[in-house]
């Protein structure tokens, strides 16, 4: 199983448009703190799927000279993290589609023309795709109604990607994704920054803790901390283009 990060950056990306900070100028400047908007992309000797789809998707498979993906998973309905699905357009027809059935409705209310094969998954059932296990487990990201992370079993193997979420993640939740061999957690902003709908780095930390991940590594990335070679630092920071590979 191989994981790649395609975009590591929260709604804005960075550069965020008409910012000055250093963090953007080091993203202008080609700086790991460049990142664009959510995508995670899992690879199996069978085939590839997606985890979200965020606007900036076209350029990230360019970049990873993806040709063909076998599935995507959305795990909620924001923008940022389905909106790059149209770039399918002219590529690939009938892609197939998973995620809880208010999350489908929602998006492909807006990217029918593209005719995916929806399948609807609940909570909580384990699903397989390119000999990989998938299961959708419930997180805490207001307004949504309801929203879901990814825990991803190879064999032996644990991943869990906790999506968009608060710290407050359901106890039923927790006691699935306990001890992963990676967490790619949302860790919005530094703990100097306020935010409300995400957990910042030390909320992120203490959930790696609490479920006892072996490693962890954060994303949906902010331009609030310091440019990304003296944030990582402080914080295992993920960049777009980060690969993990378990055999």
């Amino acid at each position: 199983m191989k994981i790649t990060l395609l975009g590591t950056g929260d709604a804005t990306g960075t550069p965020v448009i008409g910012c000055n900070c250093p963090t953007c100028q080091d993203a202008h400047n080609g700086g790991k703190s460049q990142r664009t908007r959510f995508a995670i992309l899992v690879e199996s000797s069978e085939g590839s799927v997606l985890v979200d789809t965020g606007p900036d998707l076209r350029h990230q498979l360019l970049r990873q000279n993806t040709k063909r993906i076998d599935g995507v998973i959305w795990t909620h309905g924001h923008y940022d993290h389905f909106a790059g699905f149209a770039e399918f357009h002219r590529v690939q027809y009938n892609v197939d589609v998973y995620g809880l059935p208010e999350t489908l409705e929602y998006i492909l209310g807006y990217l029918q023309f593209l005719h995916p094969k929806k399948h609807e998954r609940n909570l909580y059932e384990p699903f397989e795709l390119i000999g990989l296990e998938f299961t959708l487990f419930e997180v805490i990201h207001p307004p949504v109604k309801r929203s879901v992370g990814v825990m991803i079993r190879d064999g032996n193997t644990k991943v869990v990607i906790t999506g968009d979420t608060q710290r407050d993640i359901p106890q039923k939740s927790i006691d699935i994704i306990m001890e992963p061999d990676l967490l790619i957690a949302d860790a919005i902003v530094p703990p100097t920054v306020q935010v409300k709908k995400h957990m910042n780095t030390t909320e992120a930390m203490d959930l790696a803790e609490e479920i006892k991940a072996k490693k962890v590594v954060f994303t949906h990335l902010s331009h609030f901390f310091k440019p990304h070679d003296e944030a990582v630092k402080e914080y295992p920071l993920g960049y777009d283009g980060m690969v993990f590979e378990y055999l």
